[in-house]
């Protein structure tokens, strides 16, 4: 059966096009897996003599030679013992049809010309079809067979491939505006975050302005929440692991848990969320439903030990700042928790010109009714808490799409995705319902009768991982940070050093009431000192000169405006109180 886009067949016949070119130059290499991808193909060897970049043209040049010289991409059923005869000698592949066997599931091959592959397909029905398709070989990367890292490493092969040049060429021109983009090298660039060998990888310092950025986030975050009655709380990094044994994190998330002893040789866990310890405080005195609903808030580092081969810049972290939420309300309160988180969600994202009908889509996250073992409680509670989000998303207007089996094990929620400037798409805020956990700690609220009942408990982000929403929020802005966000808001640049004593007035004006302001050694050359201040992309420039002085007044640029011209710094207040509320 054919994929619904077209495409798609053709990624995955090129990626055969391509395993048969390589056994044209590597005959000893076994083949393993080679799936279509979002934009092109991949394929996995096992080579006994390693290959290189510099191996790709002729295996491209080869995969042209082919393609006219195949007619149809022939599929056939065969038995386990002729499959085992057809791929006697590659470990993989017979690896492979254990697994097929052992599903119950048919085992299918693919021919075209000289090859055949074991695949279960689907392909393009003629080889002519891959005439008119664009495709190129990238680069090799490793990658572990099955992703296991304890398994053989084998060597990748990627290939870029779309229906026409024009769509090759405009997505290498995205792939160039990403590598401008990338955080890391702005990151660098802009004095952000730095990574010290002797700390470890995965784990980001920030500097000052990058601290700055961070406490941007995180202030506007809780501004928008205060109004809904949130209150900060602060836990300890470590815990007992009885906490995750209750919780049930232990068992799904063992392997990602930093393990600590005490001299007593008492074991401890280093937090990889914040939620079990949230319940502690809860749990700390009886409540009464006249309590409810209670909000906690917290921006904090939590720590997962992510494998080595995964880390990535900010994207992938081991320690990790939640700007965490929790809501312990009763089942009555619910849709209205529901529907602030939804208001706090859409007043940040906003902010940041993210919160319009092109750039974000909202997916409800259910769980899939065929692998209940996945999921804790029972199907009463799945089924009220999945038709409470629904209720929401419909009540705030909000278009969504139902997504079986994304849920997390606890429960249901809301995720908010959003589209960067390059056009990808990211999973930043979300709100979940969770009836498993505040049972599984034995939380209670006296009720309106007098009897003990159970709290629902609503996990929220409105960033996320603060790590992640940065990766993807430098790239996004390609480091031009809006006014409000930006580490530095105004530089105020002096021309000389009689102009020292006014800068430090203006200076003084602005950081007093909480501007992110910096003055540059007047003792500089001026004109460095400007191109500093357009490398590091800040959002206002104030000049000062003999002429300001005269007019009592300064010089200002904009990055985004340009030349302003000369203005009172009383205008400049009213400007950047108007630019910080956006």
């Amino acid at each position: 059966m054919e994929h619904k886009d077209p495409i798609f067949n053709i990624r995955h016949s090129l990626a055969h096009v391509m395993a048969r070119a390589v056994l044209e130059h590597f005959p000893d290499a076994l083949l393993t897996i080679g799936p279509p991808t979002e934009n092109g193909f991949y394929y996995d060897f096992s080579f006994s003599t390693p290959i290189t970049d510099k191996d790709l043209p002729k295996i491209e040049k080869t995969m042209r030679k082919i393609i006219p010289t195949w007619n149809e991409f022939a599929v056939r059923e065969v038995s386990e013992k002729e499959a085992r005869e057809m791929f006697k000698g590659n470990t993989f592949k017979l690896e492979l049809i254990d697994a097929i066997v052992s599903r119950g599931e048919k085992l299918t091959v693919y021919t075209s010309g000289d090859f055949a592959d074991l695949c279960a397909g689907p392909h393009v029905a003629s080889a002519r079809e891959l005439d008119t398709a664009v495709f190129k070989l990238t680069h090799i990367a490793g990658a572990y067979w099955k992703g296991d890292e304890n398994r053989e490493m084998l060597t990748r092969v990627y290939a870029l491939a779309f229906g026409s040049k024009e769509e090759l060429e405009a997505y290498e021109a995205m792939l160039k505006e990403a590598k401008d983009r990338d955080h890391r090298k702005l990151g660098k660039e802009l004095d952000l975050f730095t990574f010290s060998d002797l700390v470890g990888p995965g784990l980001p310092l920030f500097t000052p302005k990058g601290t700055a950025l961070r406490q941007a986030i995180v202030d506007k975050i809780y501004g928008f929440q205060k109004e809904f009655g949130y209150t900060p709380v602060s836990i300890p990094h470590i815990t007992k692991k009885e906490l995750y044994q209750t919780s049930g994190h232990w068992e799904k998330f063992g392997d990602e848990l930093f393990q600590v002893k005490s001299r007593e040789g008492a074991e401890f866990i280093m937090k990889p969320m914040n939620c079990p310890h949230h319940t502690q405080i809860y749990a700390s005195q009886m409540r009464s439903y006249k309590d409810l609903p209670l909000r906690y808030t917290e921006a904090t580092m939590v720590y997962r030990d992510e494998q080595a081969g995964e880390l990535l810049g900010l994207s992938r972290v081991r320690s990790i700042t939640q700007d965490d939420g929790h809501v312990f309300c009763t089942p009555e309160q619910m849709e209205d928790e529901i529907g602030g988180i939804i208001a706090v969600i859409k007043k940040f994202y906003t902010s940041l010109d993210l919160f319009t009908p092109e750039k974000y889509s909202l997916t409800l996250s259910v769980r899939d009714p065929n692998t209940p073992e996945k999921y804790l409680g029972e199907d009463a509670t799945w089924d009220l808490a999945e038709n409470t989000l629904e209720s929401v998303a419909k009540k705030n207007n909000l278009e969504y799409v139902r997504a079986e089996g994304d849920a997390s094990f606890y429960g249901p929620k809301l995720d908010f995705i959003f589209k960067d400037a390059l056009g990808r798409k990211w999973q930043l805020a979300t709100a979940q319902l969770d009836f498993q956990m505040p049972k599984r700690f034995g939380l209670e609220y006296v009720d309106r009768d007098g009897t003990r009942k159970t709290p629902v408990m609503i996990h929220r982000a409105i960033a996320g991982s603060l790590e992640r929403f940065l990766s993807v929020i430098i790239e996004h802005f390609a480091g031009a940070f809006p006014f409000w966000m930006s580490p530095v808001q105004v530089a105020i640049i002096p021309i000389k050093e009689t102009h020292d004593e006014k800068a430090r007035e203006v200076f003084n004006s602005l950081s007093d009431l909480g501007y992110r302001a910096e003055i540059t050694r007047s003792a500089d050359a001026f004109g460095k000192r400007i191109r500093q201040a357009k490398n590091d992309k800040v959002p206002y420039v104030i000049i000062i000169g003999d002429k300001d002085i005269e007019a009592g007044k300064v010089t200002l640029e904009s990055r985004d405006a340009g030349q302003i011209g000369q203005v009172s710094v009383e205008d400049i207040l009213v400007r950047f109180k108007t630019e910080q509320a956006k």
